[in-house]
């Protein structure tokens, strides 16, 4: 968003100090925290920025695009914190309580918590720390692990993770202007980054559709040749 608001702002020096100011000292109430209340312009800053941009070094659409998925980071991060904040939660921590209560256990290694959250082991140990020293996940030794541990989810922090995601569904997780079909929509258009990220592979993911599939027809066509 700064790129955005210093080349909107190019016209209007005076305009950006307020917008700065306004953005860390107006705030209001929502869901029960404080929330920064961006200004509100008179004119979008990322269209700005991509004429400015257009007249600098010809068009690039992915500029706007990319400016306005981080802004939208920032405006959801946003909104979601401040749901979970009274809970003492991060969203991370949020992810990492609610991947507990899909385990059958309750439980998970931490190498298995951060592959499935895609995150640094470290930030595994530290989002656990802090689940640990709020009551709300519990370690053990891994029995099939001698130097491994397991986090598990205690009552406290299942009770918690339902409060909160009831409170965060009742706010569509902070995407209260799109409708079921646009969150598909936008879930799709960002599935071929996270695929060349590496994040997984569609291969293994169409395979496993297939064979879910074939499963499916077998059990229809078993079903029919039954009936008499």
């Amino acid at each position: 968003m700064d790129l955005a608001v210093r080349l909107a702002g190019s016209r209007h020096p005076s305009r950006l100090s307020t917008i700065r100011t306004a953005g860390i000292t107006r705030s209001v109430r929502r869901y029960g925290w404080e929330v920064a209340k961006p200004l509100a312009l008179d004119f979008d800053p990322i269209a700005r920025a991509d004429e400015l941009w257009t007249r600098r070094w010809g068009g690039v659409p992915s500029m706007a695009a990319i400016t306005s998925i981080m802004r939208a980071h920032q405006i959801l991060l946003s909104r979601v914190d401040a749901v979970l904040k009274p809970y003492g939660l991060t969203f991370a921590r949020y992810e990492a309580l609610v991947l507990l209560t899909f385990s059958r256990t309750g439980e998970l290694s931490l190498s298995k918590i951060g592959e499935r959250l895609m995150v640094h082991p470290t930030s595994v140990t530290n989002t656990v720390d802090r689940l640990e020293r709020a009551g709300l996940v519990a370690r053990r030794p891994n029995p099939l692990d001698g130097r491994g541990v397991l986090a598990t989810i205690t009552g406290r922090g299942r009770e918690v993770v339902e409060e909160a995601t009831r409170e965060l569904m009742a706010m569509e997780f902070g995407l209260e202007e799109y409708g079921p079909e646009q969150c598909r929509q936008v879930f799709e258009l960002l599935r071929p980054l996270r695929v060349a990220a590496g994040d997984f592979d569609e291969s293994g993911e169409e395979a496993a559709a297939r064979a879910a599939a074939g499963a499916v027809a077998g059990t229809a066509e078993g079903a029919a040749e039954g009936t008499p």
